[in-house]
């Protein structure tokens, strides 16, 4: 029988039973391999309960640095009675699976294509322990142990990371060492046959750091200036908010008088905590909140005032699956349209997309400069897959000098010297009107601020001629927010091609991935990766360049396609829709099959059955 052979480039998914404590041994092998300078991409795929359905931690590892999914699973590390068959059907011909054999299992529950290692991790630790909580908590632990022999992963690893896990807390330390060796020596002495899979060590991290996008955003809001948040918890943004606070105790607490510089509020619903965030952006101050799909959903009327009213708002949206409940903890890029037009009437919202937590702090510390330079509620379009996963990512570019963007912003002194102010009076063109801070001034630059029809003064009116202006000055400021958000990324390919490819966010770990496999094919595509709404002239520069642009997205409604069509008043048969929605992360394997399908058939096949076998389309 044919095997797997791979160094440093492989996939392991671990299927467990949620709440068995799986989580932090999983993350304890993920981190062992980094440890060794060797790239991995872990992602926790788990239930929305607190205990009993199943969970899955998948670790891609690639020396070559790929971060996305790859799709198909080498090594599977079957705990999970209940999903045993779906789990044992994804693995690769000649690929491996690791499982606990205390219990017997029928020949007819394993594939004859697949090598199987057996292990009685129950009956070890059963032997070990005596308290049944830490026979089932380490039993994990035993078979990461296992598994480092198996792939031949330096033990000194170990050390490294229980030192830093749990310094101060020796009576866990031994008692997880006591499991590590447990496994370790079973391994040694039971499981002689080296698989074909192997870590080597290698320098290949470099300088990159591991970290979450909630955390990343959370740091990148105490970087752009943020002193307020106020949020109500929802999966899977929770952490951007707590995060929020760990690092304003660090870095928002006065060093001579101790006082907190900052308000961070709990608030009974999203309506409320958006309410706040609009109250503070009046102020002057810098606020945000962090949210998912149901929670912008509630907050589409403050949203509406504070763009019609030109209010300064910084929204964190880490997207899950929807709509209504929808799957909590999955992700999906199902809130573009949502996002992009909350509130009833005309309306238009700045959006920009994240790749990584690297961009998850660029992009939230830029969304508070542009919130204020637009006066403008501004989105920063994140998902569970980016927000709760650790991810590798160049390290954050700190200034201590950094000026912070205030926009147009009135002055006592300006009003003083006879400044013309109109509150919604556009001066230079650019559909920016100035503003004054509440007590600015005494007497001068005060103003009504109202989510009614107005006239350039802000007094109250209801002359269409007014409104019309109004909202046409609002479109300028759309236009001019064109100019000012991150720029899309291009790639061109290796040679000249008719084809392109649009992608955004987190589509695009394995949409690189994709476009090596694709390219070494002989199938050549020059990408852009776009990274905000509204769009540049970059984005139809590079449409109107290519005859046929596929556009991959994580939703079942092509959002991004239809904003796309709708915003450039584009042909959409020249746009080729690659949907993936099963609330899993897209991998590589999905993107190549639908666009390889595509071009060898000519026609829009619906619903490729993908090796991975996630749902999704390719359709014009």
């Amino acid at each position: 029988m044919n095997r797997i052979e791979a160094v440093n480039d492989f996939v392991v998914k671990f299927a467990n039973v949620n709440g068995s404590g799986s989580s932090s041994a999983n993350e304890l092998f993920a981190k062992a391999i980094l440890q060794m300078g060797v790239p991995v991409s872990p992602r926790n795929i788990f239930p929305s309960n607190i205990q009993g359905l199943p969970t899955w931690y998948e670790v891609r590892v690639s020396e070559a640095g790929y971060l996305g999914r790859r799709g198909g699973v080498d090594l599977m590390v079957a705990m999970n009675p209940q999903t045993w068959d779906a789990d044992v059907a994804e693995i690769e011909p000649g690929g491996y699976l690791f499982h606990d054999n205390t219990r017997p299992l029928p020949a007819s529950k394993f594939r004859h294509d697949i090598h199987v290692i057996g292990m009685p991790l129950t009956e070890l630790c059963n032997a070990a322990y005596a308290d049944p909580r830490q026979r089932q908590l380490f039993k994990n632990i035993a078979y990461v142990g296992a598994l480092s022999v198996l792939l031949q992963i330096d033990p000194s690893v170990f050390d490294t990371l229980f030192a830093q896990q749990y310094k101060g807390k020796e009576k866990l330390l031994d008692a997880n060492l006591l499991a590590l060796r447990l496994g370790i020596d079973y391994a040694r002495t039971h499981l002689t046959q080296p698989l074909g899979l192997r870590v080597q060590r290698s320098d290949r991290v470099g300088r990159q750091i591991f970290v979450d996008g909630n955390s990343a955003a959370a740091l990148g809001c105490v970087y752009g200036g943020a002193t307020v948040a106020a949020w109500y918890p929802i999966t899977p943004s929770s952490s951007v908010a707590e995060a929020f606070q760990r690092y304003c105790a660090r870095f928002r607490i006065d060093p001579a008088s101790g006082q907190h510089n900052y308000a961070i509020v709990q608030a009974e619903d999203e309506i409320a905590s958006i309410g706040m965030v609009v109250g503070a952006g009046w102020n002057g101050a810098r606020a945000f909140t962090a949210t998912s799909g149901p929670g912008v959903s509630l907050m589409t009327e403050f949203i509406g005032l504070a763009y019609f009213a030109e209010i300064p708002a910084t929204i964190i949206n880490v997207q899950r699956g929807g709509p209504s409940t929808g799957m909590p903890t999955r992700t999906q890029q199902a809130d573009i349209l949502s996002c992009a037009y909350a509130s009833h009437g005309d309306t238009r919202h700045v959006l920009l997309f994240p790749e990584d937590p690297h961009e998850c702090f660029e992009h939230a510390a830029t969304a508070l400069d542009l919130a204020d330079r637009l006066q403008t509620p501004v989105f920063v379009m994140t998902d569970l897959d980016i927000g709760m996963n650790q991810r590798l990512c160049q390290p954050f570019a700190w200034d201590p000098a950094r000026d912070y963007d205030r926009g147009k912003v009135m002055s006592a002194a300006q009003l003083e010297a006879g400044a013309d102010f109109g509150r919604y009076k556009d001066v230079d063109g650019d559909g920016i009107p100035w503003r004054t801070l509440p007590g600015t001034h005494p007497s001068l630059g005060s103003y009504f601020t109202r989510g009614t029809t107005r006239d350039a003064y802000a007094r109250y009116s209801e002359r269409g001629p007014d409104y019309v202006a109004n909202v046409q000055r609002l479109l300028k400021k759309f236009a001019t927010a064109a100019e000012l958000v991150p720029a899309p990324v291009q790639r061109p390919a290796a040679q000249s091609t008719p084809l392109g490819v649009i992608y955004f966010g987190s589509t695009s770990p394995a949409m690189h991935e994709a476009l090596d496999v694709l390219g070494e094919a002989g199938i050549h595509l020059d990408a852009l990766r776009l990274r905000a709404f509204p769009f540049s002239t970059a984005v139809a520069d590079f449409l109107a360049e290519h005859e046929q642009v596929f556009v991959v997205e994580q939703n079942r409604d092509a959002q991004m396609h239809s904003l796309l069509v709708n915003e450039l008043a584009l042909d959409p048969a020249r746009l080729v829709r690659v949907l993936h929605y099963d609330g899993t992360p897209i991998t590589a394997r999905f993107i190549t099959d639908a666009i390889t399908r595509r071009l060898q058939l000519g026609t829009p096949p619906r619903q490729p059955q993908a090796k991975d076998h996630h749902h999704g389309e390719c359709t014009a």
